[in-house]
């Protein structure tokens, strides 16, 4: 599920095209008719689906009605900053990507630049990936992997982003690979 521009997935989607990734995206889902995400989907001939829903429990039933149309083993959010309801909660194995090293610079309303922004702004010696399970706490599931950035003092939020950014798409595609070899 997907919120922005979809490099994330354009990675993912790569990953599997050039078989360094044993794995099928069946459906792209985001809450955000204007995600740019949805069209690189459609240019892959992906399933996708806009949610409708605003409130969480009427989400989480129709999410969970969709999803049902397909063969999932694993929901990836990738820039969705919804939260997830119970019901996908106790059916499915749900990871998250995260820009910073959590716990720091995680929860509502911290993502993005914002997250970017506040590590630069507390002079942060390191930032990075997190890639984490999901559970019913924004960024509060166990952390799979994070992967360390140095920041240096001539960097900005936007070249710590450019930073995070690069390395999450490789921390991503290296824990699904880890996923589909029953690692994870």
């Amino acid at each position: 599920m997907l919120h922005g521009s979809g490099t994330t997935l354009e990675s993912i989607i790569n990953a599997i095209k050039n078989k360094e990734l044993n794995a099928r995206i069946c459906l792209v889902v985001s809450n955000n008719p204007n995600a740019f995400a949805l069209q690189r989907a459609k240019l892959h001939n992906i399933d996708t689906y806009l949610i409708n829903s605003k409130v969480l429990e009427q989400m989480d039933i129709e999410l969970d009605s969709v999803l049902q149309n397909y063969d999932i083993d694993l929901i990836v959010l990738a820039g969705f900053l919804k939260m997830i309801g119970n019901r996908l909660l106790t059916k499915y194995r749900i990871i998250n990507t995260h820009p910073s090293l959590l716990p720091k610079f995680g929860g509502p309303g911290m993502y993005g630049m914002k997250v970017h922004r506040a590590v630069w702004e507390n002079k942060e010696e390191f930032t990075g990936p997190t890639i984490h399970f999901v559970n019913n706490e924004y960024d509060k599931g166990n952390i799979i992997i994070q992967t360390k950035i140095q920041v240096h003092n001539s960097d900005t939020p936007e070249t710590i982003s450019a930073k995070v950014q690069a390395i999450e798409k490789i921390q991503l595609v290296e824990t699904l690979k880890k996923f589909v070899n029953g690692e994870l």
